[in-house]
């Protein structure tokens, strides 16, 4: 089992209970996924993981596209329930990377190479980031991630978080040495809690429902 799902055990065997606006999720705090090239391929190969769609997304956040539209023309219709326009969310926040992977690779610099979202700044939000600090370091000529996110969404967030993650790395001239992932609450919600216990049984082709 890999360490993905095993996390999606964890959470239905020992996570607790709890209400939000979106509904009743089963959660765990302070998690840690610590993911060497090949966890990574464990995951990707054992998910079925849009991975056009969130290579296109991705360089859409990059150029800092806020307009719904340019995502549900590449057919990418999870940001509809954000609203018309996504504004300071993700997008706004991973625009800063393009520069930061263009100076990492240009000057080696073994750490201080970040992007951290700070918090509110007073705009009109449908959607905060949940993931808040992502952190390229160089140990031994090698690539180390590092991310803090603070709310994940086990079925349907955290496998398109991973992928992303791993499709910046893929932007950096160096052999990826880990992508360490610590997640303050990770979760399943309550309606889907069967179709995850099915995923870990074997079953393939299971859908989730997205709560929004």
């Amino acid at each position: 089992m890999n360490k993905y799902h095993q996390l999606l055990g964890r959470i239905i065997t020992s996570g607790n209970e709890q209400e939000n606006k979106k509904g009743s999720i089963r959660y765990l705090l302070n998690e840690r996924l610590e993911l060497t090239p090949g966890d990574l391929l464990d995951i990707f190969e054992d998910h079925g993981i849009a991975r056009k769609k969130l290579r296109t997304e991705l360089r859409l956040f990059m150029s800092g596209e806020r307009d719904v539209e340019k995502y549900r023309n590449e057919g990418i219709t999870w940001w509809d329930y954000c609203g018309s326009t996504l504004v300071n969310s993700y997008p706004t926040y991973l625009e800063k990377l393009p520069p930061l992977i263009e100076r990492i690779n240009r000057e080696r610099r073994n750490s201080k190479n970040y992007v951290l979202f700070l918090g509110s700044t007073d705009a009109e939000s449908n959607q905060a980031p949940c993931l808040s600090l992502v952190q390229f370091q160089i140990d031994g000529g090698e690539l180390v991630l590092s991310a803090y996110q603070r709310s994940s969404d086990a079925n349907l967030g955290l496998p398109a978080d991973l992928y992303h993650l791993y499709l910046m790395t893929r932007q950096i001239d160096l052999p990826l040495k880990s992508i360490t992932l610590n997640l303050g609450n990770v979760h399943i919600y309550r309606n889907n809690l069967e179709q995850t216990r099915s995923l870990l049984d074997g079953e393939e082709g299971i859908r989730f429902e997205l709560n929004a």
